[in-house]
């Protein structure tokens, strides 16, 4: 393996470059992203070698890393560039449409249905991190459906840069990352609106603000481009999880407006098993 295209130059696929190189540093990168300015950032930060609109005949790997709307196009036409021995992944957050898109292409081998769960709040190459990948969960979907050869090449990857593979169904995991990702981002912008609005009432506010807002507030600064496609992306997941979420909330607003004092302890006490699962999972 010698040459990995980037396309896509903000957070994941820089934070993916900068990893991949520390451990495997005679690897050339080339890239290419809509944002100019990224990619003379992705240049400047050493994410890239060099900037290339198409993706360049030698390339081993290609990497899209993308908003999930642009990722069926971007996904068919790179199947149909790349020579027969070069392998196509994708990091997007919603993996069943994608996976149907090609599910008949000539080429469907040569695609690997990835997502790696990892991310911060903020975007762009001046956000990727080193370490951002590191010992966190990449996802695979319909792992037998890619040759098995240009699979050990990713598995190589992966390896390198110490990261926990998970093999799932793409609906399967479209269906979850709707509640344990994608609704905890929506909760945190509704969080967020509700004290802007309140905010107009009251300017002095966020002097109140500690750090449980802020933390939990965090995910609010997302970036909206990425974002409102994940939402029509997995539109019914998303509207299921929220129904679900919305229906908690009033039932527990009613145990508070009826001053159901031991129901309210009762049931955060068993809330509160949600560490110990996550501590598992770490």
């Amino acid at each position: 393996m010698k040459k990995i295209h980037l396309i896509g130059l903000g957070l994941l696929g820089g934070s993916f470059s900068l990893a991949l190189r520390k451990v495997m540093p005679e690897i050339t990168f080339t890239g290419f992203d809509a944002n100019t300015k990224h990619m003379e950032d992705a240049r400047t930060l050493g994410i890239i070698d060099e900037a290339s609109e198409e993706i360049p005949e030698d390339a081993d790997v290609v990497i899209l890393a993308t908003p999930v709307d642009t990722l069926e196009d971007l996904l068919v036409k790179s199947l149909e560039q790349i020579k027969e021995n070069t392998l196509v992944i994708d990091f997007g957050s919603t993996k069943n449409a994608l996976c149907q898109t090609v599910a008949n292409h000539p080429k469907r081998s040569q695609y690997l249905a990835g997502h790696p769960i990892a991310g911060t709040e903020y975007s762009g190459p001046k956000a990727a991190k080193e370490d951002l990948l590191e010992k966190k969960v990449f996802i695979i979907c319909e792992m037998e459906k890619t040759d098995v050869h240009l699979k050990g090449m990713a598995y190589d990857i992966f390896e390198a840069l110490n990261m926990k593979l998970r093999f799932m169904d793409p609906e399967e995991h479209d269906r979850q990352l709707a509640f344990v990702s994608h609704l905890s981002h929506i909760s945190s912008f509704m969080l967020g609106k509700t004290v802007l609005d309140k905010m107009e009432d009251d300017r002095n506010i966020f002097d109140m603000a500690g750090s449980g807002f802020a933390s939990t507030v965090r995910l609010a600064k997302s970036s909206p481009g990425m974002w409102a496609p994940i939402m029509k992306a997995n539109k019914e997941n998303i509207l299921e999880s929220l129904d679900a979420y919305i229906t908690n909330l009033q039932e527990f607003r009613n145990k508070i407006s009826e001053e159901q004092t031991s129901a309210l302890h009762s049931e955060m006490t068993d809330i509160n098993k949600i560490g110990e699962i996550l501590d598992l999972g770490k």
